[in-house]
């Protein structure tokens, strides 16, 4: 018998992986904990709003007869009969114009995966380091920036390496990873099936697309995948190979496949840099020579020079009465896409209602006051809610012909339906 009520027990299973997982070198059994309930789970856990796979079946059509199709997937599981669909891949615009692919997993591929993404993330968790920042559980990107802003305030960074790994998700290498994996899990069946995940291939309209390396960006568990990954690549080599061979402290932080490292000096950052370009050769991985570059950068290192990380820019500034101040702004290059996708979607608002526009407005404002609002970004901020209000008054304005919208009606209904900007985040001091 299939039963629902089953969260907390799940919950209890999962902190027992944790606990195995600092006890053990290596875990098995693994696969036995992908079972009704936490198919189940991981089935309340999906998006009615999600794209379809290559299946074309939606959360809603799965539940129609939900307790017999995770009987049926379990029973295939069993049998080694389940074989993940193809991903259907799309791809969404980016800043540069260019575009990103992403895969859509099947909806029964997201439930075994999402299950399995859990357990990878019980197992790891206690394994991963504390550089490590991105798809972890109570660590976010406010967390590098505020680790950054101390850094660079008060223990005497002097350099800043940015480097890019080209195209990680698409040429990350399947058989090192498999590797990683079986360094910390025994259970061959649990990584029989990751295997076939990987391998499941790519449908790219009606071509069909062969998957012997990379893990699609957008599959459920790929995030863990390629921290497992770089885990090994990156984190264990630079926090306990790299610091010691250099003559001043570093900073190693990464969030996914974006890093950065700070440096005292800036002979260690070249020596870095060298090293790394040939590390990441080693594992079938390759530097952007276009996005990698050594900067001086801090209190000791002039004012113009600035970065870019995690969809913030880091310059250096001065406070009111002349001193020293990391600023942590926006970037522009984040502001440009942002900009460009607000507008689009008003214009899919052309013939919507006045109030019903301006309440998803107002959600996605905050969404981005609740990630931009730092301490001393908001100018940008206001500058950014400023647009999105000229775009949506321009929009009412030639909806209606006559004109009858003015200026102090809507910014009447703007002050009533949408949040100002404010500061969320706190990044200094700590």
């Amino acid at each position: 018998m299939l039963e629902t009520g089953t969260s907390i027990n799940m919950e209890h299973e999962l902190k027992g992986i944790r606990e195995l997982s600092i006890k053990y070198e290596r875990l098995n059994t693994l696969i036995n904990r992908v079972d009704a309930a936490s198919l189940l789970m991981a089935h309340d856990k999906q998006s009615r709003k999600k794209a379809a796979g290559v299946d074309k079946v939606t959360k809603d059509q799965y539940a129609q007869n939900l307790i017999a199709n995770v009987r049926d997937l379990i029973g295939r599981m069993k049998r080694f009969e389940y074989v993940p669909q193809p991903v259907r891949r799309t791809y969404i615009p980016k800043a540069n114009g260019k575009l990103r692919p992403l895969g859509i997993p099947s909806y029964e591929d997201k439930l075994v995966q999402s299950v399995m993404a859990d357990i990878l993330k019980d197992v790891y968790e206690p394994r991963f380091l504390d550089c490590s920042y991105g798809f972890r559980e109570g660590r976010g990107a406010h967390d590098v920036v505020r680790r950054i802003d101390r850094a660079v305030m008060r223990e005497g960074v002097n350099y800043v390496l940015e480097a890019d790994i080209k195209g990680f998700f698409d040429n990350l290498d399947q058989g090192w990873l498999m590797k990683f994996l079986a360094h910390d899990i025994a259970d061959r069946n649990f990584l029989r099936y990751i295997k076939r995940f990987l391998r499941a291939g790519v449908m790219d309209g009606n071509e069909r697309l062969d998957s012997d390396k990379g893990s699609p960006q957008g599959g459920v568990i790929s995030p863990v995948l390629a921290n497992v990954y770089l885990h090994y690549v990156l984190d264990l080599w630079m926090e306990r190979r790299v610091k010691r061979q250099l003559r001043g402290k570093m900073l190693y932080m990464r969030f996914a496949d974006d890093f950065i490292c700070l440096f005292q000096y800036r002979e260690d950052a070249v020596t870095v840099m060298q090293w790394l370009k040939a590390r990441l050769e080693k594992f079938k991985l390759e530097v952007a020579e276009e996005k990698t570059r050594i900067l001086p950068f801090g209190r000791c290192c002039g004012t113009k020079e600035k970065f870019d990380f995690l969809g913030f820019t880091f310059l250096n500034a001065k406070t009111r009465d002349g001193r020293y101040r990391l600023a942590v702004i926006t970037s522009s290059k984040k502001l440009k896409a942002k900009r460009l996708a607000v507008k689009q979607w008003i214009r899919t608002r052309i013939n919507k209602p006045m109030v019903e526009t301006l309440r998803l407005i107002n959600l996605a404002l905050r969404g981005h006051y609740n990630y931009y609002g730092v301490n001393g970004n908001m100018r940008a901020m206001t500058k950014f809610a400023w647009y999105v209000w000229h775009q949506t008054l321009k929009m009412l304005k030639r909806r209606s012909q006559n004109s009858k919208i003015t200026v102090e009606k809507f910014s009447k209904l703007w002050d009533l339906f949408v949040a100002p900007p404010r500061i969320t985040t706190s990044i200094w001091g700590r």
